[in-house]
């Protein structure tokens, strides 16, 4: 799949071929040379796009390329998103706000949460991102410039948000099932007050299952339309990541998304499910759990008591 459509020219005797191909030559000069020289013969493209086609064009490999930049992107967004949450952690006016605030996670937990994580991401997570280039790239992953519209990925990503969602719900509500709780889900419980960077503390096992949905809802669609880029694929990674972060958090805000988005889960959501071991099984939204009544908390029990009740007056 070509990474751009133009041929460099001659510069300083040094010949720019083509950078049609999967694998690319490597070149010899720094990337800003590089930077330099795409934005001398392409003005059409913006800054960012031009950015983007050096990276490609001084890795010389597009499969190497990607798997840096994809591995670099998920550690800085996942370990910058839960920095602030740490902090807020340490802020004793910011209590009030703490769904369960008499768990406040030590430094020790926290310290202990990130080596696990850190070490699921470069066993588990690192090999999923090296492979995934060259497997959504077979389906007619774009790499190319220039990006696409901001509506088609908008679109594209909320799809995937919803894809997402079912497969979570779904998986995620299987591995409540005994078995599969006790031998691969029960790490992910040691919090029973979720904080930030507990997002994606699991079993490598869970790591690569529920990490299906998210990486699978775009291949699927890369594969039935062959329209799919991957900075798309990456806002959608970022969006997810701050969803799944957010949800941990263990903070509940009275401008917290659901409030404005009644469907959307949230921290609420996710916390209860964590603090009741039960229920909520959704990610992102909440209408899984609201039509097959897998709701968890006081406000979905109450509602439970009132249709029995209703349930009984109509029957007697």
């Amino acid at each position: 799949m070509p990474l751009a459509t133009y041929t460099m020219d001659v510069f300083n005797n040094a010949t720019y071929t083509s950078i049609a191909g999967a694998m690319l030559p490597h070149t010899q000069h720094t990337y800003w040379h590089e930077f330099s020289e795409i934005s001398r013969y392409n003005v059409q493209l913006n800054y960012f796009e031009r950015l983007w086609a050096a990276w490609y064009a001084f890795m010389g490999n597009d499969v190497l390329a990607t798997g840096i930049m994809s591995f670099l992107m998920h550690e800085l967004v996942y370990f910058g998103r839960s920095l602030p949450w740490m902090i807020i952690d340490r802020i004793p006016a910011m209590n009030k706000y703490k769904i369960q605030n008499q768990k406040i996670p030590s430094a020790r937990e926290q310290w202990d949460c990130a080596k696990l994580v850190l070490l699921s991401h470069f066993t588990v997570e690192l090999p999923q991102i090296w492979f995934f280039h060259p497997m959504a790239q077979y389906f007619g992953l774009a790499t190319t410039v220039p990006f696409p519209s901001l509506f088609t990925m908008a679109y594209q990503i909320a799809i995937f948000f919803v894809l997402e969602d079912t497969w979570h719900y779904w998986t995620h509500r299987a591995m409540h099932w005994g078995p599969l709780y006790k031998n691969i889900h029960k790490i992910h419980h040691q919090y029973s007050a979720p904080f930030g960077l507990a997002a994606e503390y699991a079993s490598p096992i869970e790591v690569m299952v529920l990490g299906l949905g998210t990486v699978g809802a775009p291949i699927l669609w890369c594969a039935v339309t062959k329209d799919l880029h991957i900075l798309t694929m990456y806002l959608w990674i970022v969006f997810r990541l701050f969803q799944a972060i957010d949800a941990h958090s263990g903070y509940e805000f009275p401008y917290s998304l659901h409030h404005f988005l009644p469907f959307w889960a949230g921290a609420a959501h996710h916390d209860t499910h964590h603090e009741k071991f039960i229920g909520n099984y959704s990610s992102s939204f909440r209408w899984w759990d609201y039509v097959l009544d897998t709701e968890s908390g006081p406000e979905a029990a109450k509602r439970r008591r009132e249709r029995k009740l209703a349930k009984a007056k109509k029957v007697a």
